[in-house]
Parts: structure tokens; C-alpha cells; sequence
């Protein structure tokens, strides 16, 4: 499976400013076999050590920290003479071996010239609790579930993603082209972006194994709660997580902790809110009433939304049938756009956008994404129908006046003044036109 993260890999490998590399991402969105897929490619070796299948390993990073006595132990260990030259250390589910984190400060000082690579599931959650960690000594990456675009390339639409990378004039698809991208989403919609989800369907075309395998991801996850947490705060993770589909099933998608139990207050989720953002599972968007650069600035952070990391999970929690995969319009219409809004915002994240900003004003009008970007803010609305009603753009326009203002909805690409509409399958181009 072709991912964009394997060309960040290469700029790493070919940077004269590499460092051992930690790449984070939540459970079973690919890590493991990206990183084996670029070593196998890329290197003459590849040595991984799996902490988490055999404890034994965390040993040999116990007497010494010294990369050169750590490199000797696991030399030791696998029965093979480790040299630097040409060959890449892939250290997997880290987040279970502290020492082996720390370790990474050493070779970036003491053994630059092997490649390494760390990753786990629960890296992000390690980190803030790891006092111990590497500060300036690695460098980061963060992978996502595979996004629309990736499932393009896996499904064989290699030509229509060159047609976006190399579009110069705003002018509407084809009509056929255009009905053909949107019946792609709307499987997307249902999919989602796991790796294993797309791979099982691309092989066997079957709605039902693949329900059976978000089901079994999701009961991973619920397990993953007790596991990295206390008893308390797993069955608070669980409560908020279970809440996520509810709350964007309303309208008014902003937050609201009565709806998981009328006793709950903010205080009692703040441990449990950064927990799964840390850990990949979902994503924020907060409440900004005055748009300025920054965003973070001006912004309302006990007001937001929340969003879960893969669109397609929702549509497993949501319990959403397949037959509405091949009506006209019910995965657009249905939970009041709650899948489109998810989507985009799980697009927007893949693009390395890590925090996420929506516009309200005191007349009711809303903007559910700000987008900054070279000094300039641009309002995106997101319609999950084909209305052409732009009241909450033209009201934000009339106070802030911006340079462009865009909606993403199902309708085709289509521009008018300093208006532009970018069909939801094209969400890549908005990466272009800001």
C-alpha cells in the first residue's frame, strides 16, 4: 500500500540533519508495516526489535545507555555483527521500554551514523509522562489512517490525483468524472482510512469482513483503555469515547459533556480529553469569535468540537448500513452531516494541521474551519447537501474580508469571485488555493 508518509521517511533518510526519528500515530494506522515496507526498500539491513512481543529486548538496554554496548547486546542477542552502513534500526512499541526512548538522546550524540527509527502506539501518551525524553535529540512524524487520496492511489485512480496535483484553472469535472469521484467517497465514507480495512476490501469486496475488522479495532481500543490507565479514568476515556458519535449527530456539534452524563463536568474529562488526543484517537477544533493570526491566540479552548481519527470507525460505532453506501444521498444527508464534517477534519489533520479552528459569531452564523496560512485566514464551510446557501460565508466575508473563502460540499468545483466551491473528493486542492 503506497502511503505519502514513505516520501517523508526518504527526506529523512537524505537529510544532512537526521536524527533517530519517532514516529507516533494511533494503533493499526500502519506504522509497523510502512516502516518494514521503507526498510526492506531503501536499506541493505533492517533489524526490528518488537518490545512489546518479546520483553526480553528491554534488557539489553538495561546495563548502559552507551550506543556502542547497546548495539554490541543486541548484536549479541540476534546472532548478527549490527553495522551502521546501510542499515536501519526499527525500534516498534517503544511506549512499553522508557530506557529504550532515552537511549535515542545517545545515538543522535554519540552514534549519528545509524539510522533509527522508534515508533509505538501510545508514544504521543509516553511522552507527556516520560521526564526523561530526548528533548531536541529526534525528530518527529506523525502517520494518519490512510486519507481519500491514499485510497485513490489503492484503488487505481493514480490518474485523477495527477489531475489535481497539476489543475490550473478552477472549471467543473466532467459530470461523469464528477459522479464517479463522489461514489468512490461515499465508499470511503463507509470504509474509512485503516490500512487493514481498505487492504480486506480491495481484496475480497466484502461489506461484511470489513465491518467484522472496525469492529474488532474498535474492541482493541476499548481494551487499550484499561491497559495504558488507571480503572477510573479507563472507564472515563471509555464514557467520553462512546459519546463521540452522539455528539456529532446534533446540529450544534460543539461539545457538551451533560450528554455524557448529566453530572459530568469539564474538570473531570480534562485528563481524559488529552489522553486520546495524545494518543491519535480524535481530533479538536476550537471556538474562535475573533479571527487573528494566531488562531491559538484568540482562541476559546473550553469551547470545541470533537472528532474521531477515522471517519470510517464512526461509521461502525454509528452502526451505519451498507445499503446506504449506494443510495443517492444518505451518507451526505444522514446524522446531520456528521460523517462530511469528521471527514474534513481527518483530511485537514492528515495534512499536518494539529490544531483545528472553527468561527462563530453572536448572530448564530458559523464557519466550521479557519485555516491559516501565510498570514492570511481563510474560512472553510463545509455543507454535507448540494444547498447553494453561503449566509454563514458571506456574513464572515462582510466582517473579516478575506481573499478567498471556500465551502466543500458534494456540488462540482466551481469558482465565482473570491468564492470557491471544492467538490469533497478534491478536498486535496485546498492545500493549493490557500
Amino acid at each position: 500500500m503506497k502511503r505519502n508518509a514513505y516520501n517523508d521517511l526518504i527526506s529523512w533518510k537524505n537529510s544532512v540533519k537526521r536524527k533517530p526519528l519517532v514516529l507516533q500515530g494511533a494503533r493499526q494506522v500502519g506504522k509497523t508495516y510502512l516502516v518494514k515496507e521503507f526498510g526492506k526498500r531503501e536499506y541493505k539491513n533492517l533489524y526490528y526489535l518488537n518490545f512489546e512481543q518479546d520483553p526480553n529486548l528491554s534488557n539489553l538496554f538495561e546495563p548502559s545507555l552507551n550506543p556502542e554496548i547497546i548495539i554490541n547486546n543486541i548484536s549479541l542477542y540476534i546472532g548478527v555483527k549490527i553495522i551502521a552502513e546501510d542499515t536501519l534500526l526499527f525500534f516498534d512499541e517503544i511506549q512499553i521500554a522508557p530506557r529504550v526512548l532515552t537511549s535515542l538522546k545517545y545515538f543522535q550524540e554519540q552514534a549519528p551514523d545509524f539510522h533509527i527509527i522508534a515508533a509505538g502506539s501510545f508514544l504521543g501518551v509516553s511522552i507527556g509522562n516520560e521526564s526523561s525524553f530526548p528533548v531536541g535529540k529526534v525528530n518527529f512524524l506523525t502517520l494518519y489512517p490512510m486519507s481519500f487520496t491514499e485510497y485513490l492511489t489503492e484503488v487505481g485512480e493514480d490518474l485523477f490525483i495527477e489531475s489535481l496535483g497539476s489543475l490550473e484553472i478552477i472549471t467543473p469535472f466532467p459530470e461523469g468524472i464528477h459522479n464517479k469521484m463522489l461514489s468512490h467517497l461515499k465508499l470511503y465514507l463507509f470504509l474509512g482510512g485503516m490500512p487493514e480495512v481498505i487492504n480486506d476490501y480491495s481484496q475480497n469486496k466484502n461489506i461484511v469482513s470489513v465491518r467484522s475488522i472496525q469492529t474488532d479495532i474498535l474492541n482493541a481500543y476499548e481494551k487499550d483503555f484499561s491497559k495504558y490507565t488507571d480503572k477510573n479514568q479507563a472507564i472515563k476515556t471509555s464514557d467520553f469515547w462512546n459519546s463521540i458519535p452522539n455528539q456529532l449527530a446534533r446540529e450544534n456539534k460543539k461539545f457538551k459533556y451533560k450528554d455524557i452524563k448529566k453530572t459530568a463536568r469539564s474538570i473531570m474529562y480534562e485528563q481524559t480529553i488529552e489522553w486520546l488526543r495524545k494518543a491519535g484517537l480524535v481530533h479538536l477544533a476550537y471556538n474562535v469569535e475573533t479571527p487573528k493570526i494566531p488562531l491559538s491566540g484568540y482562541a476559546d479552548f473550553s469551547k470545541f468540537k470533537v472528532y474521531m481519527h477515522d471517519v470510517g470507525l464512526l461509521a461502525a460505532k454509528l452502526n451505519i448500513s451498507s445499503d446506504q453506501i449506494v443510495m443517492p444521498d444518505a451518507l451526505f444527508r444522514d446524522f446531520n452531516g456528521a460523517f462530511i464534517e469528521n471527514f474534513i477534519a481527518q483530511e485537514l489533520a492528515s495534512t499536518g494541521k494539529n490544531q483545528l479552528f472553527y468561527w462563530t459569531s453572536r448572530s448564530d452564523a458559523e464557519i466550521d474551519f479557519l485555516l491559516e496560512s501565510n498570514q492570511n485566514i481563510f474560512p472553510l464551510e463545509v455543507k454535507s447537501g448540494t444547498s447553494r446557501n453561503t449566509k454563514s460565508l458571506q456574513s464572515y466575508a462582510s466582517k473579516n474580508n478575506p481573499d478567498k473563502i471556500f465551502r466543500t460540499s458534494p456540488r462540482n468545483l466551481i469558482q465565482s469571485g473570491n468564492f470557491v466551491n471544492i467538490p469533497l473528493y478534491a478536498i486535496e486542492l485546498l492545500k493549493r488555493l490557500v
